[in-house]
């Protein structure tokens, strides 16, 4: 008898969204510490250029606004981090578009949030034109923002089916306990990743 299928894959189990969410939140602060290293505050290089590296400590939000808060945007960038956990968790079953904005979004505002607590600004290093200093966190989060805009009024991705009911297969994973995703020919965990081939119809559905 196969185990009763979960309605929902916790956040903290999407080993997917989670990796990608690291590796953006590991480039961003990666990014920002070689800055600190090799270029003093206010110090740009190239000196001159439509592109340049610049160094500014950032007491605002993105793009350099609302300077001078640090602790109220501190407790703003600690309430997105829930508001994009609960928006996972009212998906049913989110789709691949919707996982990866929430995984840039997740990034880039951790990657600030810490910048916030262990240094007091948020460090911004990219300069192009006329367009306010900013980091690859604030970079993750307006992309982030743009494939869920994308996703919820132009795209509207279709929710991932279930495993069809004619279909001999695991409810859940056999490895995680993971809730399975439907494919042509089988499922795969949402958490593991592991995969399960259909096995066989029902008697009804089979040829004379």
């Amino acid at each position: 008898m196969s185990r009763p299928r979960r309605d929902r894959t916790p956040i903290y189990r999407d080993w997917t969204l989670l990796q990608l969410a690291a590796l953006a939140l590991a480039l961003d602060q990666l990014t920002k510490f070689v800055v600190r290293q090799t270029l003093e505050w206010h110090h740009s290089w190239p000196v001159y250029g439509f592109f340049r590296f610049t160094h500014v400590q950032n007491t605002g939000s993105a793009f350099g606004l609302f300077q001078g808060n640090n602790l109220p945007l501190l407790i703003v960038s600690l309430v997105g981090v829930a508001v994009l956990a609960y928006i996972y968790r009212t998906q049913e079953r989110p789709g691949l578009l919707m996982r990866i904005s929430i995984a840039l979004m997740l990034g880039g505002a951790l990657g600030n949030l810490l910048d916030r607590i262990w240094q007091g600004h948020v460090t911004d290093f990219i300069d192009i034109g006329p367009w306010p200093v900013f980091n690859l966190a604030d970079s993750w989060i307006v992309v982030g923002l743009l494939i869920l805009a994308w996703v919820l009024v132009v795209h509207r991705e279709k929710p991932v089916e279930a495993i069809p009911d004619n279909a001999t297969a695991y409810a859940a994973c056999p490895i995680c306990d993971g809730a399975m995703i439907s494919l042509p020919n089988g499922a795969r965990c949402a958490d593991c990743g592991v995969r399960e081939r259909f096995v066989a119809q029902r008697q009804q559905d089979l040829p004379d």
